[in-house]
């Protein structure tokens, strides 16, 4: 598969898409983490001032790692790295105000978050068996096989799909929230948490594409395989 001319056309653009995601995110993090919030407010407080305004019930955690900020609706939970948690930077606030975000579209149900959530378990077991189903269609040159895990593997492209909803809406409820409130005051301060936030949904946008391209080659390949064989 690897040295398959057709999958490193495919997926090269993908990959290259994928590694500017991450170069952009990181760029704009470590850039606004350096410019200090006007409020001196570290993400933690913000966090807590947004929830408290909004009326939520949320435990705000520090955990290890860089940008390992995520939002546990199972436990109510909203777990800030340490550098956002205990900063006090534009970076810091747009993270801390998106993982609010997430929290926000729990207490109000918002239905993409309830099936991005319905499927994890599914896709979590899915994502091993697509694999091998994969592997062994290929290994035995068997059409059907391969199509079985095409279907189990675009339960893990659906749930990509999903996760950009979620994860735009999140950041426009930040956004705004943020505005509102004036926990960004300045233009400058404004511009630095659209460019952090932007920039984390363009590594959401990647991951979708690379999943949805990996999944048209695995239907390419089924669908010559099929033929080969008829």
């Amino acid at each position: 598969m690897f040295y398959d001319p057709l999958y490193l056309c495919l997926m090269a653009p993908a990959f290259l898409l994928m590694l500017l995601a991450q170069w952009y995110v990181s760029s704009a993090y470590r850039r606004w983490s350096r410019v200090p919030l006007s409020t001196q407010m570290t993400g933690a407080e913000v966090a807590e001032y947004l929830a408290r305004r909004a009326g939520l019930q949320v435990r705000i955690v520090p955990v290890q790692g860089f940008l390992s900020d995520h939002y546990d609706p199972r436990t109510r939970t909203l777990r800030l790295s340490q550098k956002n948690y205990y900063g006090r930077s534009v970076a810091a606030a747009a993270v801390s105000a998106h993982e609010l975000g997430h929290a926000l579209q729990h207490a109000t149900e918002y239905k993409p978050l309830a099936l991005r959530s319905a499927l994890v378990p599914v896709v979590n077991i899915g994502s091993y068996l697509g694999w091998v189903f994969l592997m062994l269609g290929l290994v035995l040159r068997w059409a059907n096989l391969i199509w079985l895990g095409v279907g189990i593997f675009s339960l893990g492209v659906i749930f990509t799909l999903i996760t950009l909803p979620v994860e735009f809406n999140a950041s426009a409820r930040a956004k705004q929230l943020l505005r509102q409130t004036g926990i960004v005051r300045t233009a400058e301060e404004v511009k630095g948490v659209n460019q952090v936030l932007n920039a984390a949904a363009l590594t959401y946008v990647a991951s979708f594409v690379n999943a949805a391209v990996q999944l048209l080659y695995y239907v390419l390949l089924a669908s010559s395989l099929g033929r080969r064989r008829s």
